[in-house]
């Protein structure tokens, strides 16, 4: 049974020596690139040949020439050198922010309003970081950020959960808009009240859904009860597909409605002059007091905060180019 090979295991140092005796052919060279004295770099290479058992460069009159197994070690060198400059270089991107991965959660307003632009700012600068966006209510945000599944979240924070266990910055509330398809019949109208909408069809988040809770609110202020004719969905796609077919109205929060019915999308839809202002309860922030942020969900995160700071000032400039 032939025996098994010697385990040869080179310092970086060395790897390096034997790299550059190679590039220049000159142990001197070799030496002053590697920022060593001439005798240190000999009495390196002489180890070097030691561990591996056979010389690794024949010494001629013009400088070092590799052997045959010099050769094949110095294959395998290169290899490793890019390897480590490799490893280098990616967790340097990671400790910098510019790679690894990011799973972020938000509702429907600030994942439009903030998350797009915060994102497209990443990603120019770091096109490889790996980021997931979940758009999902409040409840299963902090169920799955409580569980460890995201980094941080845009969400409303609940009864239910311990408010302890996350940092939590205040962001803003959401304003309510009111879309139909841009040939309903209210939207030629200069100013719309609540009980000319009441007898129309609505589509609607499922019941306990911050949006629809602030809707109902508001026809119970004009002593109006839950419109009679209402379809529940919590699919935006089926609701935008909905509306563009009928004359029903859904309540939806400001930024995605004026991302349907402004440029570029234009999708032939329009947010009705209602009255009566309605707002949803301010969301925040959060994420888990335990468990860091990597450098690259702390960049994105940081972004967020910028961009909803702007964004009180001008946030559809700056989606919406």
């Amino acid at each position: 049974m032939p025996n098994a090979p010697a385990r040869l295991m080179l310092k970086p140092g060395q790897l390096r020596l034997l790299h550059e005796i190679a590039r220049h052919g000159q142990l001197q060279l070799a030496a002053l690139a590697c920022a060593m004295s001439q005798p240190a770099a000999s009495r390196m290479l002489a180890e070097i040949e030691r561990r591996v058992g056979a010389p690794l460069f024949l010494r001629q009159p013009k400088g070092l020439e590799p052997t045959e197994i010099g050769r094949t070690v110095l294959r395998r060198t290169g290899v490793i050198l890019r390897e480590m400059l490799s490893m280098a270089a990616d967790v340097s991107a990671l400790q910098e922010g510019l790679a690894g991965s990011a799973h972020i959660g938000a509702v429907t307003g600030p994942a439009v309003g903030y998350l797009v632009s915060a994102v497209r700012e990443i990603k120019a600068r770091s096109p490889e970081a790996d980021i997931t966006i979940d758009v999902l209510p409040s409840r299963d945000l902090l169920t799955r950020l409580a569980a460890g599944e995201l980094d941080f979240v845009l969400a409303r924070i609940l009864p239910e959960f311990d408010s302890r266990d996350f940092t939590m910055l205040p962001m803003r509330d959401e304003k309510v808009s009111f879309l139909v398809r841009e040939d309903h019949p209210l939207n030629r109208a200069a100013a719309v009240t609540l009980t000319e909408l009441f007898d129309y069809e609505w589509i609607m988040q499922q019941r306990g859904a911050p949006i629809r809770e602030a809707t109902l609110a508001a026809f119970a202020s004009f002593g109006l009860g839950e419109p009679p004719n209402i379809l529940s969905s919590p699919s935006l796609l089926f609701i935008i597909a909905y509306l563009s077919q009928s004359d029903a109205v859904a309540a939806l929060s400001q930024e995605v409605a004026q991302l349907l019915a402004l440029p570029p999308v234009s999708a032939r839809f329009a947010s009705l002059p209602v009255r009566r202002d309605v707002r949803v309860p301010p969301y925040f922030l959060l994420n888990l007091r335990r468990r860091p942020l990597s450098p690259l969900a702390e960049r994105l995160r940081e972004s967020v905060i910028a961009h909803s700071r702007d964004g009180d000032r001008d946030v559809w400039r700056r989606i919406l180019t």
